[in-house]
């Protein structure tokens, strides 16, 4: 969308929050928390110059838990951008979720590779995974594997179990003072994520309007068997909002 190209970064600065940070939880991540938390606004380049970099970046991106359509449009739209900004850069994807991370199982994601998932659903393209970046020695491999590839970033698309490790590695990583800044990327079919900066994330918009789609089909088809009750049973544990949407949907 034209809306969303050429955007900047505004320079991060200090400002109070409707959500204040615990001192429970600041205490778990001393290197994040030291100058506060600092928010940084994305707006449209208004100058006119193309946005370049003096040097290529590299960096990293890892799909994490349960699957959700527009996986593969955040891997593109790292991709187009490291490009976009320096030719030079690279965009590398660890294998099958954290476990990619720590064992150092990754691949670099090419121009010919990337054009087939463009604008693709599912989140199959470098594959998922449920496991934790949770023992000493599995952050320490974490880091060293990031340092190889001289990353500049490391992204991670997952949901809110998978931002909580994501912010627990970019504890780590800011301890050890590393190079690489951990992002996280919220996705969740459940729609447990909403709050002011998070409005919809993607995921739940479309699995709730493919199973709505599908629950109407079924109810146009029942009027004709009026002898019967149908149940249809949704996924989504109790964090989920997926049964009360496609309700109100249907």
């Amino acid at each position: 969308p034209k809306v969303l190209e050429d955007i900047q970064a505004v320079n991060g600065e200090l400002r109070e929050t409707d959500y204040p940070i615990s001192e429970g939880i600041a205490n778990i991540f001393p290197s994040l928390m030291k100058d506060g938390m600092k928010y940084f606004e994305f707006t449209q380049n208004q100058s006119g110059e193309p946005i370049k970099a003096d040097k290529p970046l590299n960096i990293g991106c890892v799909l994490s838990g349960g699957q959700a359509s527009g996986g593969h449009n955040v891997i593109m739209g790292l991709f187009d951008m490291v490009k976009k900004i320096h030719p030079d850069s690279k965009l590398y994807g660890f294998l099958a979720g954290p476990h990619g991370v720590f064992t150092g199982n990754y691949m670099e994601i090419t121009g010919d590779y990337m054009n087939l998932y463009r604008n693709m659903g599912g989140f199959d393209m470098i594959r998922s995974g449920r496991h934790k970046i949770e023992k000493p020695e599995q952050f320490a491999a974490s880091l060293e594997n990031c340092a190889k590839l001289d990353l500049d970033g490391l992204v991670v698309i997952g949901g809110d179990d998978s931002n909580t490790n994501a912010c627990l590695l970019a504890e780590y990583f800011a301890s050890k003072n590393a190079k690489t800044k951990v992002i996280g990327c919220p996705k969740t079919i459940d729609g447990d994520l909403k709050n002011e900066h998070i409005p919809v994330s993607f995921g739940f918009d479309t699995a709730t309007k493919v199973y709505s789609e599908a629950i109407g089909n079924l109810c146009s088809d029942v009027i004709s068997s009026k002898d019967y009750y149908h149940f249809v049973r949704l996924m989504g544990r109790s964090a989920s909002h997926i049964a009360l949407e496609c309700a109100l949907r249907t």
